[in-house]
């Protein structure tokens, strides 16, 4: 029956193949036809999809064919929320300290790694490293610290999620902090014991810090372009082909033109920033593309800020930091973009503020209904069953994480009741609501595997489960990383399967996931990647592990400070 619909649709719109692809075991993620051992492209786009006999009758002289010797193909893997950056070497005066624990595994530790950028950085000029981890560290790094590494520059480190800094007093002082300086709303700051803000600055609190730009070390466009070429074609030796910008103005837009026009690897889903929704217009094309508006409503699960219901298991009279935007705002806000037909993606993670984005989405709704908005809540981290019912009957799609393996530790002041909820996969694909997953890189890896194993597993890198009850199979992840990535940008009859008339997308593995130990899934190697039928990636013939590189670190786009701000803290 197969092999007639394969002729019948080759009678009608098949011509000579480009690339014929043979003995390979495709996990085609397309549910008329889920597993097959060949296939065709034609101009980018898969062609036929069948067996080796099949699709061998579609060569000609002219025609590349690839034997795969049984190696496993996937589509190409979609990150649909992340933030690149540029990536420079160590020795670059335009690069940041990665202070993650693969580096940084003591205070000191951090403060040597920052001496060493201190040393080479003009006085005043800003010293900035990323992504420290308080849990690994012991405890937050404060002006304390920081003053060790300097006095004569301002120093501002971030935290593992995005939503929490760490500043030296020489930032306290420049900003004119002190401790008679109030908590903001949606903010606050950590004190010593006479109440001086002892450097560790969490959400909307930040927003009193004086603009540092002008301590900044610009760096050059044409090096700007060439460091996020390098984080670009990172991603894709990850096997991403797809990904989601989570914010930018229409300067950031540009950029990103110039970048693809440079020869960019991975396919780009742009969403603007709620600041630029006055600029903001619907633009590109398959390579890069917008029509998303991303919207700011709560704060950090792994940074502990978020807004709960019930309070931290370990803090009985702490329920996070509430949003500084009250519901008849965000009412407004949403209806106004509603309307303008844009699809909205919040950011939002504890269960009180899901709460309110479910209801401005439900008000903008009723007063204008559009059947197949695709409204999105960004990491909905902390769920119950009462959101979730709400979010399927509102056709809400929910862009999970899967992070326990960096951040799982970091969930246990959430208690037992809400782990069993927390990123709920499971409970949410057997409801038949749509998901998607996401690094949120740097707040994760940008590494599809690890994110699958993540979902599989529910581990920590410490060995733990947090949640297995929400554990789903390697086939549901994979489909959540390809297929259900589409679907989420309105994509879905165009990629994120391979099936005939689909951009040729696709992912080559050493070994099949689903037949790997659960643990052992992120170590499978990504032999080459493809976009609309041409390898981006390729992995040397005599490699053994994975290339490791440390992860990119924040673009800052075109240095508008409120983008700056929102780029900043839009992380989980």
């Amino acid at each position: 029956m197969f092999r007639t619909l394969l002729v019948l649709f080759c009678a009608v719109s098949c011509s000579a193949a480009d690339l014929i692809v043979i003995n390979a075991n495709v996990i085609t993620v397309d549910q008329t036809k889920p597993y097959a051992e060949a296939f065709a492209i034609e101009n980018g786009r898969f062609q036929a999809v069948g067996t080796n006999s099949e699709i061998r009758r579609l060569a000609t002289a002219s025609t590349k064919i690839i034997d795969m010797k049984g190696k496993t193909i996937t589509p190409g893997f979609n990150d649909v929320h992340l933030h690149p950056g540029p990536e420079f070497p160590d020795e670059s005066p335009y690069s940041t300290p990665w202070l993650g624990p693969d580096k940084v595994k003591s205070m000191q530790d951090l403060i040597a790694v920052l001496k060493k950028k201190a040393d080479v950085t003009p006085k005043g000029k800003l010293v900035h490293g990323d992504r420290y981890d308080d849990v690994k560290l012991g405890r937050h790094p404060n002006r304390h610290d920081l003053d060790q590494v300097s006095t004569e520059h301002p120093i501002s480190i971030s935290h593992a999620s995005g939503h929490v800094i760490a500043v030296n007093s020489y930032v306290l002082k420049v900003s004119g902090i002190t401790k008679e300086t109030k908590d903001p709303p949606g903010g606050s700051f950590d004190r010593d014991p006479d109440g001086m803000p002892n450097g560790v600055i969490r959400e909307a609190a930040r927003r009193l810090l004086s603009n540092g730009e002008d301590s900044r070390v610009r760096i050059p466009p044409d090096q700007e372009i060439e460091g996020l070429l390098r984080c670009f074609r990172n991603y894709a030796e990850r096997g991403i082909t797809s990904v989601g910008i989570a914010g930018g103005s229409l300067g950031s837009f540009r950029n990103y033109e110039a970048i693809r026009d440079a020869g960019n690897p991975v396919r780009v889903n742009f969403m603007f920033s709620e600041s630029s929704l006055k600029d903001a217009k619907v633009l590109g094309d398959n390579r890069l593309r917008t029509g998303t508006i991303k919207v700011f409503h709560g704060n950090s699960m792994s940074g502990r800020t978020c807004w709960l219901s019930e309070p931290y298991s370990d803090r009985p009279d702490y329920f996070g930091i509430p949003p500084s935007r009250p519901q008849d705002q965000l009412d407004k806000m949403f209806e106004t973009m509603h309307n303008a037909g844009w699809q909205i993606a919040t950011h939002s993670n504890g269960d009180r503020e899901i709460d309110m984005v479910l209801t401005a989405i439900e008000r903008a709704q009723a007063k204008n209904p559009r059947p197949d908005a695709r409204h999105r809540i960004e990491h909905a981290s902390v769920m119950n069953q009462a959101l979730l019912d709400r979010a399927k009957k509102d056709g809400v799609i929910l862009v999970f994480h899967s992070y326990m393996w960096e951040h799982g530790d970091k969930l246990a002041s959430y208690g037992e009741k809400r782990l069993a909820m927390i990123h709920p996969y499971r409970t949410s694909i057997d409801m038949g609501i749509h998901v998607a997953g996401h690094s949120d890189s740097t707040v994760s890896a940008a590494d599809p595997l690890l994110r699958i194993q993540d979902m599989v597993t529910r581990k920590g890198s410490n060995g733990v489960a947090y949640g297995p009850n929400q554990r789903v199979t390697v086939e549901e992840a994979i489909r959540v990383w390809t297929q259900d990535g589409a679907y989420t940008t309105f994509e879905e009859k165009s990629k994120g399967s391979i099936a005939p008339g689909k951009l040729a997308d696709f992912v080559v593995l050493r070994a099949d996931p689903r037949k790997a130990a659960p643990d052992a899934i992120k170590d499978i190697l990504i032999d080459a990647t493809y976009i609309a039928g041409t390898a981006v990636f390729t992995l040397p013939p005599n490699a053994t592990a994975k290339i490791r590189r440390p992860p990119p670190l924040g673009f800052f786009g075109d240095g508008d400070e409120e983008d700056n701000l929102a780029h900043d803290r839009d992380h989980e």
